[in-house]
C-alpha cells in the first residue's frame, strides 16, 4: 500500500489506535516542536537584557493571532470541507475548494498588511505600548504586517496538507520552519544587530519556508488535491460553507486579540515586569496546551471523514479515545511543567522580578490548561462536522466571558484578579462545550448509518 493510499486508509477503515497514532503523533511532535519555534525569538531576544524589548514583542504576540486566524479561516474552513468532499467521493470539488482557499490566503494576507501600515501608530498604541516601549513594539508591529501575508498562506496550507490526513507532512512543514528560525534569529538579532525587527522578520521567513514545502506537496504529491493550482473560482454557497466554519477562527482570534489587549493594559499598570512575565509564562505554557492541540488536530480528518461517510460507530469511537488521551496529556504534562517551572522561567530572562512574577502567573495559566484540551476538542468536533453554530458560540463565549470577567476580577483583587481571569474564563467555556456536545450527540443519535441504519449507541458515553 503506498504512501498516498496509506491517508484515506488511516481515515476510513484502520484500527483506532493505529489512526490516532498516525493522524496525531506526528502533529503532537510538530507542536512541540512547534512550541520551541514560538520561543525562539523570545529567548534570543531575553539574551540582549533589555526587558523593554522582551516587552515589545509580547504586547505583539496579537499580530500574530491575527495572522494565523486569518489563514486559519480558509485553511479550516476549506480543510474541513475538503475532507468531507472525501468522505464522499468528490475529490475533484475538493480541488476547486483547495484553490480557492490558497488564493484567497494571499489576497488576506496583502490586503491586512496595507490597512495595517497605513494605520500602524494608533494600533502600536492598541497594542498597550508605553512611551518606554512604542518604538520596539512599532518596529516589530511593521515588520510582522509587512511579512504576514507568508503566515496566513502557511496556515491554510497546512489545514489542506492535513485534510486528507497527510500528518506526517504536515510535522515536516513545523520542522522546516522550527529550523528556519532556529538559523534566522540568531542572524537577525544577534548578529546582525536588528533586535526586534529580525525576530519578526525571522518568524515570516520561517513561515515562508514552511509554505512553500507544503505548496510543493500539495502540487505535486497529494493523492486528492494534485492540479488544485488551476482552480480558483467555486460557488457562493461553497463559500458560505467554508466562511459558516472558518469564520469561528476569526471570531477566536478578535476575542483573543481583546483577551491579550485587556491583559496587557491591565498588566501594564503593575509594571514591565508584569508583562515579561506573562509574556513567557504563555509561552511556557504551550508545551502541554499544543500537546493536546496536536491529538485534536490531527483527529480533525477522522472526524470530518466519518462524519460525512456516516460511519457513526468510528466516528464515535474517535472522539472516546480522544477525551481520554487529552485527559491523559493534561494531567501529566501540566504536573511536569509546574514541577520544573523554575529552571525553565531562568531560561528566559535573568531579572528575578519577571522570575517571581512568572511562577505565581504560570501556576494560575497551567490550571487553566488543564481545560484548555477540552475546549479545544469540543471546537474541533463541531468545525470538522461542519457545525458552525456550535463552534461559533464557544469561540464568541469563550472572548466575551473574558471582558467582564477581567474587569470584576480587577476590580476586587487587582493584580490577583488579572492573573487569573484567563483561568476561570476557560473552565467556564470548557463546562458550555460539555453543553454543547450533548446536544450535539443528540443529533448523532438521530443520524442514519451506513453500517447501521437503524441507530448507534450515543456519543454520551465518553
Amino acid at each position: 500500500m503506498n504512501k498516498e493510499v496509506s491517508n484515506q486508509y488511516y481515515l476510513e477503515s484502520a484500527p483506532m489506535k493505529k489512526a490516532i497514532f498516525h493522524l496525531s503523533v506526528p502533529m503532537m511532535i510538530g507542536m512541540s516542536v512547534g512550541t520551541v519555534y514560538n520561543v525562539i525569538n523570545a529567548y534570543f531576544i531575553g539574551l540582549l537584557h533589555n526587558t523593554g524589548m522582551l516587552t515589545a514583542i509580547t504586547l505583539g504576540l496579537p499580530i500574530f493571532t491575527v495572522l494565523m486566524a486569518f489563514g486559519n479561516v480558509f485553511g479550516v474552513g476549506g480543510g474541513t470541507f475538503v475532507t468531507r468532499l472525501a468522505g464522499e467521493k468528490n475529490t475533484e470539488k475538493g480541488k476547486r475548494i483547495a484553490g480557492y482557499t490558497f488564493y484567497a490566503s494571499i489576497i488576506a494576507g496583502i490586503v491586512i498588511a496595507l490597512l495595517a501600515l497605513l494605520a500602524i501608530n494608533p494600533l502600536t498604541r492598541l497594542l498597550g505600548a508605553d512611551a518606554a516601549t512604542f518604538d520596539y513594539t512599532k518596529t516589530y508591529a511593521l515588520t510582522m504586517f509587512a511579512g504576514g501575508f507568508a503566515i496566513v498562506l502557511n496556515f491554510a496550507l497546512e489545514q489542506l496538507v492535513r485534510a486528507e490526513g497527510a500528518s506526517k507532512e504536515s510535522m515536516y512543514g513545523i520542522f522546516i520552519s522550527t529550523a528556519l528560525s532556529l538559523i534566522f534569529d540568531p542572524l537577525f538579532i544577534l548578529i546582525l544587530g536588528w533586535h526586534v525587527a529580525g525576530a519578526a522578520l525571522a518568524m515570516c521567513l520561517a513561515n515562508l519556508g514552511s509554505a512553500l514545502y507544503y505548496l510543493y506537496y500539495l502540487e505535486k504529491r497529494s493523492e486528492n488535491l494534485r492540479g488544485f493550482l488551476k482552480h480558483f473560482r467555486i460557488s457562493l454557497q461553497d463559500k458560505l460553507e467554508i466562511y459558516k466554519v472558518g469564520i469561528t477562527e476569526l471570531l477566536q482570534c478578535a476575542f483573543l486579540i481583546v483577551t491579550t489587549l485587556l491583559l496587557n493594559n491591565y498588566s501594564i499598570q503593575y509594571g514591565d515586569n508584569v508583562v515579561a512575565g506573562f509574556g513567557v509564562a504563555l509561552r511556557i505554557v504551550q508545551i502541554p496546551e499544543f500537546l493536546s492541540m496536536g491529538l485534536f488536530l490531527g483527529l480533525i480528518p477522522l472526524f470530518a471523514f466519518n462524519y460525512a461517510s456516516r460511519n457513526r460507530a468510528r466516528l464515535t469511537s474517535s472522539i472516546k479515545y480522544a477525551f481520554g488521551y487529552i485527559a491523559s496529556i493534561a494531567v501529566v504534562f501540566v504536573s511536569l511543567v509546574y514541577v520544573f517551572r523554575g529552571p525553565i522561567l531562568h531560561l528566559f530572562s535573568n531579572d528575578n522580578s519577571v522570575i517571581s512574577m512568572g511562577i505565581y502567573i504560570l501556576a494560575a495559566m497551567l490550571i487553566s490548561a488543564l481545560f484548555n484540551g477540552f475546549t479545544g476538542l469540543f471546537m474541533s468536533i463541531f468545525q470538522a462536522t461542519g457545525q458552525g453554530a456550535q463552534a461559533g458560540i464557544m469561540a464568541v463565549t469563550q472572548g466575551v466571558l473574558y471582558i467582564p470577567v477581567i474587569i470584576v476580577l480587577h476590580h476586587f483583587f487587582g493584580l490577583h484578579g488579572v492573573i487569573w481571569s484567563m483561568t476561570v474564563t476557560e473552565v467556564t467555556t470548557s463546562l458550555l462545550g460539555v453543553i454543547l456536545f450533548l446536544g450535539f450527540n443528540r443529533k448523532l443519535r438521530n443520524m442514519a448509518s451506513v453500517d447501521d441504519p437503524e441507530g448507534a449507541a450515543p456519543v454520551a458515553s465518553v
